[in-house]
């Protein structure tokens, strides 16, 4: 029996393990967190962390593993690719991977390559950041280079609280990096958001999605995706572009990859983020039930280095729409209430909170 090895086994990674059982493939999984869920659900298990490259190289020689798939994880993707790497697997570059999952190199690369790409500064410290604050327009985006999921985020229209946005920015950098970058105005009323899946080089699901942001509790955070884009033509075919573009440079060869772009007004595309890794919140169920396709047995299967035809054909529906519900204040859940007009319109819920839960 063939073996995938999958690192991170949150709620939401479970889906991906269930997938690789169902594909007949013994899972092993990787994962830091001794209360993780996953473990439940794979073959095996080893409580490593996902962003220790050596240690996870280690686990994949001992089980004689023939894929590995960091679902949905920013911070393991680089380890993922390290270890595929090494082991002549079904991978990206891994050079690729670790410019995709740290923003400094990531603009970097994108200013060389002759892409759209904010003023940005990379910094160790605080008073460095500090010090070259003066050279920046505001607004201005403060971010860890290698946190997810807008972890360590602030967004500043002026000079107060920017020690604050940095040190809190420090917090979440796993390698003691920042980056401060000039803002983009966008042109529409949502960011551009989402997943695309890559086989032998080329684009061949466009999961692009309207990213919705919750401005009264946090700007920064999504708080669900809609379909289909609010853009015109013209615009998405740019975008299009700039995605296959992308991926040429890179090498891309065949994966799922989240990306985030804004076009600003004067309708030019700037890649914000690109992470070589399907996206969570459930964005390839979302994906799925659009195209009529398994996203994440894709995934599955293009980490086994096994060859799929890629045709896929919009489901004919024509509204799709995830939320992820939220509250304004910290608090215990007492209950979720949904409205009886929305009701008929539900189509999958997933609840991982109970009563009584912060």
């Amino acid at each position: 029996m063939k073996k995938i090895l999958l690192l991170g086994g949150s709620a939401q990674q479970i889906v991906a393990i269930k997938t690789a059982k169902n594909l007949g493939y013994f899972t092993v999984l990787c994962d830091y967190l001794v209360d993780n869920p996953g473990q439940y659900y794979a073959d095996k298990f080893y409580l490593i962390s996902t962003t220790d490259k050596e240690a996870v190289l280690n686990v994949a020689k001992k089980e004689q593993v023939n894929g590995v798939l960091a679902y949905a994880s920013d911070p393991a993707a680089p380890t993922a690719a390290f270890v595929a790497e090494k082991l002549g697997l079904n991978t990206s570059p891994y050079s690729s991977v670790e410019i995709l999952c740290n923003k400094d190199k990531f603009r970097a690369f994108l200013k060389k390559n002759g892409f759209n790409s904010p003023k940005a500064g990379s910094y160790f410290t605080v008073s460095d950041a500090l010090n070259d604050i003066s050279s920046f327009s505001f607004p201005i985006i403060v971010k860890p280079v290698d946190s997810s999921g807008s972890k360590g985020v602030t967004v500043l229209s002026n000079v107060e609280d920017l020690e604050e946005a940095i040190n809190f920015a420090f917090s979440f950098s796993r390698s003691h990096r920042i980056i401060v970058e000039e803002y983009i105005q966008n042109k529409y009323p949502y960011l551009l958001g989402g997943d695309i899946f890559v086989d032998k080089g080329k684009v061949v699901l466009w999961g692009l999605l309207n990213c919705h942001r919750d401005n009264s509790v946090n700007p920064l955070v999504p708080v669900g995706k809609s379909y289909p884009l609010d853009m015109n033509n013209e615009d998405i075919k740019n975008v299009k572009d700039t995605l296959q573009t992308l991926v040429d440079k890179l090498n891309i060869k065949s994966c799922g990859m989240n990306v985030e772009l804004v076009v600003s007004k004067d309708g030019r595309v700037w890649p914000i983020d690109i992470g070589p890794r399907n996206g969570g919140n459930m964005i390839p169920d979302l994906l799925g039930l659009i195209f009529n396709v398994d996203v994440v047995e894709m995934a599955i299967k293009s980490a086994m280095g096994v060859e799929e035809n890629s045709t896929f054909l919009y489901a004919g529906e024509p509204y799709y729409a995830t939320h992820n519900i939220h509250s304004p204040k910290n608090g215990l859940l007492l209950n979720i209430a949904f409205s009886e007009e929305i009701k008929p319109y539900i189509i999958k819920k997933y609840i991982y909170k109970s009563k009584g839960d912060i």
